[in-house]
């Protein structure tokens, strides 16, 4: 990590069939060796069938943050429940290793709103693929479900980040 400058961020184009860049990013995170179009039909297939499926979940009307669909993806059930839950796997705070006077301690602090959905993204896509459906479209679509029911591996990941955090709070005083 360089000194004297953090690096730019880079610039990232909508996905072609929603025009939203929170789904564009969650492909790009997905992407393995290059190869985007199996991770946009991976993706996409992953929405419909949640078309299909989330009918028994009943989403609300919010604003999503970070959707930004000009090409009437507001019509999109999946979509909205893709949001839903990656607003439900999102961490409020992590543990950072702190070394004060020889011993390390694990700090509770809060995570910055772009490293949560980054965290929330990669917990995602990490529990899918360890899931036991048959395709990748299949596990993705499952997981997200669950993830907006408010149960599967991804929401435990966050429930367990919170647990540490919250059982190293004496050691908040260590926050730099």
């Amino acid at each position: 990590m360089s000194r004297r400058h953090a690096a730019e961020k880079r610039q990232i184009l909508p996905d072609p069939k929603f025009g939203d860049l929170v789904l564009s990013k969650f492909m790009n995170n997905l992407m393995m060796d290059g190869k985007k179009s199996v991770a946009e039909d991976i993706v996409y297939g992953a929405i419909t069938i949640m078309d299909e499926k989330g009918q028994a979940i009943a989403t609300d009307d919010e604003g999503e943050e970070g959707s930004t669909s000009s090409t009437g993806a507001a019509g999109s059930k999946g979509l909205s429940i893709f949001h839903k839950a990656l607003k439900k796997v999102r961490p409020q705070v992590e543990v950072r290793s702190r070394r004060v006077g020889g011993a390390t301690y694990q700090v509770p602090v809060e995570v910055r709103s772009d490293r949560a959905m980054a965290l929330a993204m990669r917990w995602l896509i990490g529990s899918a693929r360890k899931r036991s459906e048959n395709t990748m479209i299949e596990r993705l679509a499952a997981e997200i479900l669950d993830a907006a029911n408010d149960r599967g591996s991804a929401v435990k990941k966050r429930d367990d980040t919170h647990k540490m955090a919250e059982a190293n709070k004496a050691f908040a005083h260590y926050r730099w």
